[in-house]
């Protein structure tokens, strides 16, 4: 017998958005301005938001598609392997003179993180010829630019969701074309328009998550509690895939909340930033209510 997702578990997904090589030193803490902390281990692996979404889906077994932008060098080469590899459909990731991009990670001994990204390709992304399928759910970030995000938002013909970090005020119009929007705490507190957005979905760390419909909580899931904590950077983006397909799926909001909670628990017990995943069927059956 097949072990293969039914077709209502494998909602298709394209993720539009960022590719970078993260190079990632961790640490016993985070050192403050000035300071120099000895003792780290250093490791490069594949990250940005919107490769992290695209292999999270993949991996929850999902029809998973990326359309981004990788530079003509070796951390292009093996960001596109390792994406091929994970099952993501790879064909509309143009090759550009640009530089791969790039995050450097600092983590320390908790999971906590600081960041800097160096955009590079990711500056080049296009979405001109790329076609959208009415049947497809759309999933974009703020790690390219915000125009472009617009422009695939209109492009979009079916589900069109938006995980709108990092925080910057959002173009109105396109606020209007999310049927979805994905934040954490922080940013739902730094982007005042979403109180006004029809479904805001937000996650709140160890309180767990809610779904917003016009700024009225309808919806809520608590999260899983998790003890062994090794990297909190892939979280997020996987909680994102796993909420839209989910959702895509026909979870009623409180399950797909539970679901993706569930997601972003077992990838925080992974030190990839592409962690490594159950099906989605799984994790329905997993956090599926008692009758």
């Amino acid at each position: 017998m097949s072990s293969s997702p039914s077709p209502a578990l494998r909602p298709a997904l394209t993720v539009v958005g960022s590719i970078n090589l993260d190079i990632t030193a961790t640490a016993g803490r985070l050192p403050t301005p000035g300071e120099t902390v000895g003792g780290g281990v250093l490791r490069q692996q594949p990250g940005g938001k919107g490769a992290n979404q695209a292999v999270a889906a993949a991996r929850l077994g999902g029809s998973s598609r990326m359309v981004g932008a990788v530079g003509r060098d070796e951390a292009g080469r093996s960001l596109l392997t390792a994406m091929a590899e994970a099952g993501v459909d790879t064909r509309d990731i143009a090759t550009v003179d640009a530089a791969t991009g790039t995050a450097l990670v600092l983590v320390d001994s908790d999971g906590e993180n600081q960041i800097v990204v160096c955009p590079g390709a990711n500056g080049e992304v296009s979405v001109g010829g790329v076609p959208f399928g009415a049947d497809e759910a759309v999933l974009c970030q703020l790690e390219i630019e915000q125009e472009l995000v617009l422009e695939t938002a209109r492009r979009t013909q079916g589900f069109f969701a938006l995980n709108a970090a990092p925080a910057a005020p959002l173009i109105p119009e396109l606020l209007e074309r999310c049927d979805l929007v994905i934040v954490n705490e922080s940013e739902y507190a730094l982007i005042p328009a979403l109180k006004y957005a029809p479904l805001v979905a937000v996650t709140y760390g160890g309180d767990g998550s809610a779904i917003f419909e016009n700024g009225v909580r309808v919806a809520e899931a608590p999260a899983v509690r998790v003890t062994d904590i090794a990297n909190t950077i892939g979280a997020g983006d996987a909680f994102c895939a796993a909420l839209v397909l989910a959702l895509r799926a026909g979870l009623e909001h409180s399950h797909a909340l539970a679901v993706a909670n569930a997601v972003g628990a077992d990838a925080v017990r992974d030190a990839s930033s592409q962690p490594a995943l159950q099906t989605l069927a799984h994790y329905i059956e997993a956090t599926r209510p008692a009758a």
